[in-house]
């Protein structure tokens, strides 16, 4: 680290160590596209596919909206969460197999300042597959979005979400096995019963307390309200839930880093 950086530091933001955090992640994440971004966009063009063209054609309009219309905030949902939730603990995880984890550490930068290098590409990469999966949406005429600032505020509030929640998964993990776990057990079959294909009227009286206490259903609500203004809940409910699970999952990282668990191991 040079003398500039050094006096940076001790000034306020180190620009300098965080731009060079950063272009390390892109960097990485750039390695594998494919993983990156073809493979969910692939995997959303089947979505979009199979229920908005194959399934939705013998669907009746849902909404007020067409089924295409009403599942692709979901399917854009679904895969942002995967994003982020993947760059982040895999970014984390490997970060500690290999040891870089310690330069990091001895590098002059606040736990602040390694927690925003870290979400700063989640939310990149996200976006990017967001973007994408948008763009297939108006080649199939079904994308339309009503209110591009709650559009952006769902895209990169959850993107920082499931950010934070990689970062916890990836410094908990002392296996391979055990970072996918979440994903396999817990954020996949979540967002499948979040609303991607149903609204909550849809479902039976004594079930819809299962769409009200799962999180997903807030953070496709809220996209699909931005897109469609399709909304079910009231008004500010879902924003307000992600900004307290923004606040804890950060107060969380935040702690972990301060305590060294799962860095100094």
């Amino acid at each position: 680290m040079t003398m500039d950086a050094k006096l940076q530091a001790k000034m306020g933001t180190n620009w300098i160590g965080l731009g060079t955090m950063v272009r390390r992640e892109v960097s990485r994440m750039m390695r594998v596209p494919i993983q990156a971004f073809v493979a969910p966009w692939i995997s959303a063009l089947l979505f979009i596919f199979i229920f908005g063209f194959v399934v939705g054609g013998r669907i009746n309009q849902i909404g007020g909206h067409r089924y295409l219309e009403f599942v692709l905030p979901g399917i854009l949902m679904l895969n942002i969460v995967n994003a982020a939730f993947l760059q982040s603990s895999s970014a984390i995880y490997f970060s500690r197999f290999i040891r870089f984890i310690e330069e990091i550490l001895v590098a002059p930068l606040s736990y602040a300042e390694m927690i925003a290098g870290t979400l700063s590409v989640v939310v990149l990469r996200a976006s990017v597959t967001g973007v994408g999966i948008l763009l297939m949406g108006v080649c199939f005429g079904a994308a339309h979005v009503v209110s591009w600032p709650l559009f952006l505020f769902w895209i990169v509030s959850v993107s920082a979400v499931f950010g934070l929640l990689g970062i916890i998964v990836g410094l908990w993990s002392k296996s391979f096995e055990q970072l996918n776990m979440p994903v396999v057990f817990f954020l996949t079959p979540l967002s499948m019963v979040g609303g991607i294909f149903n609204t909550v009227a849809m479902l039976p009286d004594w079930l819809r307390w299962l769409a009200w206490a799962n999180p997903f259903f807030y953070f496709i609500n809220g996209i699909r309200g931005s897109m469609v203004g399709f909304d079910e809940t009231p008004p500010g409910l879902g924003i307000g839930l992600t900004l307290l699970l923004l606040v804890i999952l950060g107060g969380t990282v935040w702690r972990m880093y301060a305590k060294g668990y799962g860095l100094r191991e």
